[in-house]
């Protein structure tokens, strides 16, 4: 495999997306600055890199915006902060720079995955998708128990989902199933497994995880992400992560990824050469411990992008 594009690139576009609209519990719009302050910045100074900013979305309040339909709750706010992260990646894309956003809540990938996609796809092939998160994130809006849209977005990226999501970019789907792997499941709706099952997309549980070892795991999830692609994105929720280790999260669930096994991931991710872009999403603040969790995630960056133990 080859990666013309990637973390050969010395140049990290930093973009952050302060949004929690996607989502039923407030405070993860402040992640990136928690992140920002935990270090981000030297952190991958220290590995080489030089970090260029590339610019903040931010959404409204959602006390100063329209709800809307209750199964699609902040749709059009979101539609809008979406469609400005795409901006900005495409932008950092087409300046040469390796994307690096930070969230925000998961719903944000509908804009960023796309930008990522439609810039391969212009080259001639698509991107992979490695999902890390305790959920699966492919609830539509006839399915979903709460309408929050950060737990369809995998579903949009994938061809189903509200219109104004699915409008944005240049094709739908912006992934192919086949290409799409989770890391790290452990809390599926109900109505949501059927849509899983039938989905193509890979889900590694926790139990499999259990079973085989997250080494395993990984190299199938790459295996699938570059296959057939020019690159990989790796979107990372932090709630993939056990709560003992990263407990400001928004949706924390018990029994998740060790501090071990989310570096591996990473270290992974860079080794293969194929690492075009990461997000980091949901860490929320106010639920975290002397901002342990950020200070995870700027270690996670770091191992990403290719800081290594010798």
């Amino acid at each position: 495999m080859t990666a013309a594009v990637g973390v050969r690139n010395r140049d990290v576009g930093l973009l952050s997306v302060s949004l929690d609209l996607g989502a039923g519990r407030r405070g993860v719009d402040m992640g990136p600055s928690a992140i920002r302050i935990a270090g981000l910045g030297e952190s991958l100074e220290a590995v080489g890199f030089r970090v260029r900013e590339v610019g903040t979305v931010t959404a409204s309040p959602p006390e100063t915006i329209d709800e809307g339909e209750t199964r699609t709750r902040f749709l059009d706010e979101i539609a809008d902060v979406c469609a400005n992260a795409y901006n900005l990646v495409s932008l950092a894309l087409g300046e040469g720079m390796t994307p690096l956003v930070l969230g925000g809540d998961h719903a944000l990938s509908a804009g960023t995955v796309s930008a990522v996609a439609d810039h391969l796809r212009a080259g001639g092939r698509g991107v992979g998708l490695i999902w890390v998160d305790a959920h699966t994130d492919m609830n539509t809006p006839e399915t979903t128990p709460s309408g929050n849209i950060h737990g369809m977005v995998l579903s949009i990226l994938t061809g189903r989902g509200p219109d104004p999501l699915l409008a944005i970019g240049s094709s739908s789907p912006a992934v192919a199933a086949e290409n799409v792997s989770i890391l790290g499941a452990r809390e599926i709706d109900e109505a949501e497994r059927e849509l899983v099952r039938a989905s193509g997309v890979r889900v590694f549980t926790m139990t499999e995880i259990d079973e085989r070892g997250i080494g395993s795991c990984m190299d199938e999830a790459l295996s699938r992400a570059s296959a057939g692609t020019a690159g990989f994105h790796l979107s990372f929720d932090l709630d993939g992560i056990d709560p003992m280790e990263a407990p400001g999260v928004g949706t924390p669930v018990p029994g998740g990824l060790t501090y071990r096994e989310a570096h591996l991931i990473c270290e992974k991710a860079f080794r293969s050469r194929n690492l075009v872009s990461m997000e980091v999403v949901e860490l929320n603040p106010v639920l975290d411990h002397g901002n342990q969790t950020a200070r995870l995630a700027v270690e996670l960056i770091a191992s990403a992008l290719g800081k290594t133990i010798l």
